[in-house]
């Protein structure tokens, strides 16, 4: 697919990832939705976007409320006129082990509100969205593409029984979508980052930082611009569907 003049929507899109990859694409001179909870943060991007030259605006959704999701996708059309693609984004972390035995006794456990939430965002919440999405381009006639961001947890990992599930089933969706979608030209694709250098990343401790790199063969972490160039790598080669691919830099869990 050619990115200029398509209208792109990114879930998360205030910051971090999402703003990065929002940027990549204005730059192509694709036009971006935005949409996340963070007003203040969507102002801003949206405003960066505008600057490069491009249509954007962002919209304040709650990801895991079908109607939100339903009118927020519904405006998007009408403000835009048409959705070319969908980039789920969105995610939420809230990491503990699934039980924690202290001499002999039960002393903590993974909360269902730290499972619920985290399968909301992640999982209900990709769902919801490539569901409108898919509908709409459906509709459109023209084709599209969808692009989930899963992880290299995706594979399982200590500590990250909520987090690992979700990001394994939004690579399941990828597969499933792509089967389902193909008929109506869409494609679907994902991306399972390792350790991307955010602000998340940048206020974390530096001896935290040095146990995740010793993991990694390249020794260094992930930039957003990589991530970006991987989704627009994904957008424009239209024999690229239900595959993930592993930007991680060797790392295996």
């Amino acid at each position: 697919m050619q990115i200029h003049n398509k209208t792109f929507v990114i879930t998360g899109g205030a910051r971090g990832l999402g703003a990065g990859m929002a940027v990549h694409l204005a730059k192509l001179g694709a036009n971006v939705a935005l949409i996340d909870l963070d007003a203040e943060g969507l102002q801003h991007t949206a405003d960066e976007l505008v600057a490069l030259g491009v249509k954007s605006q962002g919209y304040v959704c709650d990801i895991t409320d079908e109607g939100q999701v339903e009118s927020t996708f519904a405006s998007i059309r009408a403000d835009f006129g048409q959705i070319h693609g969908l980039v789920n984004n969105a995610g939420l972390m809230r990491d503990g082990m699934l039980i924690k035995i202290k001499d002999g006794k039960l002393v903590d456990k993974m909360s269902l509100s730290q499972w619920s939430s985290v399968v909301s965002v992640n999982l209900t919440g990709a769902f919801l969205c490539g569901r409108e999405a898919a509908a709409i381009m459906a509709e459109q006639g023209e084709g599209g593409v969808i692009v989930n961001v899963s992880s290299v947890s995706r594979a399982g990992n200590a500590g990250q029984t909520n987090y690992s599930a979700t990001k394994s089933g939004v690579a399941t969706l990828v597969v499933s979508w792509a089967k389902e979608l193909a008929r109506y030209g869409i494609r679907v694709g994902g991306i399972a980052p390792g350790v991307i250098a955010t602000e998340m990343t940048a206020q974390m401790k530096p001896e935290a930082i040095e146990r995740m790199l010793s993991a990694v063969p390249l020794r260094r972490l992930g930039e957003i611009s990589e991530m970006a160039h991987t989704l627009q790598y994904i957008v424009e080669n239209d024999f690229f569907t239900g595959r993930i691919i592993e930007m991680d830099g060797g790392l295996r869990i």
